[in-house]
């Protein structure tokens, strides 16, 4: 069995979400994923994320002497992790489980009394600082992508001749600062909106 260190505990997603590469870093054959034709949006900043599938594995809280198992249904995503594991409101609901997000504690009922799940801040920090990096990285990456389209697509035509400007049709002169003694001019379009 193999323990998960680093499982992120949210409370306002709605699905349990497990990495593929935990699955196979547990051994876990990848047949057991069931597909699923359903997209989630809220992982992933501005975008839907399709599953690669669904699967059950039954989940321990709790050690040797006082401990609870459940079964857990888990979306499993192909993108890159920074925890092993999302564990959403599903979760809370089939442990019946209460977190407390000061104290970073989660408090359920076992089987020899109440069990309680925590960690360190220090921890906490350190994986949200790798989430942040990894979540910058990925974003930094897409802009850069949509700069290179927009690169692309604004470039200028090389067969056009440098210099060659023509202006747009409806346009006039109007003088930059009619206090000044400078005839200093700039062309605009007349037939622009107030929009």
């Amino acid at each position: 069995m193999k323990r998960l260190t680093k499982v992120l505990m949210d409370g306002g997603n709605d699905l349990n979400i497990m990495y593929v590469e935990t699955l196979d870093d547990m051994g876990i054959d990848r047949a057991r994923i069931r597909p699923t034709g359903a997209p989630f949006h809220g992982i992933v900043p501005g975008k839907q994320a399709m599953p690669l599938g669904q699967i059950d594995l039954p989940v321990t809280f709790g050690g040797p002497s006082n401990y609870r198992t459940e079964a857990l249904t888990f979306k499993v995503v192909g993108f890159h992790r920074t925890y092993h594991a999302i564990l959403g409101q599903p979760c809370y609901a089939k442990f019946i489980a209460v977190p407390n997000y000061t104290y970073l504690k989660l408090k359920m009922l076992g089987l020899g009394g109440v069990i309680t799940i925590g960690t360190s801040f220090k921890h906490t920090y350190e994986c949200e600082v790798e989430c942040c990096d990894h979540t910058t990285t990925i974003i930094a990456s897409e802009e850069l992508v949509d700069i290179r389209k927009e690169v692309i697509e604004e470039a200028p035509d090389p067969k056009r001749l440098t210099g060659s400007f023509e202006p747009a049709e409806g346009s006039k002169e109007v003088l930059i600062d009619p206090e000044t003694t400078e005839r200093k001019m700039v062309c605009i379009g007349t037939t622009l909106s107030f929009e």
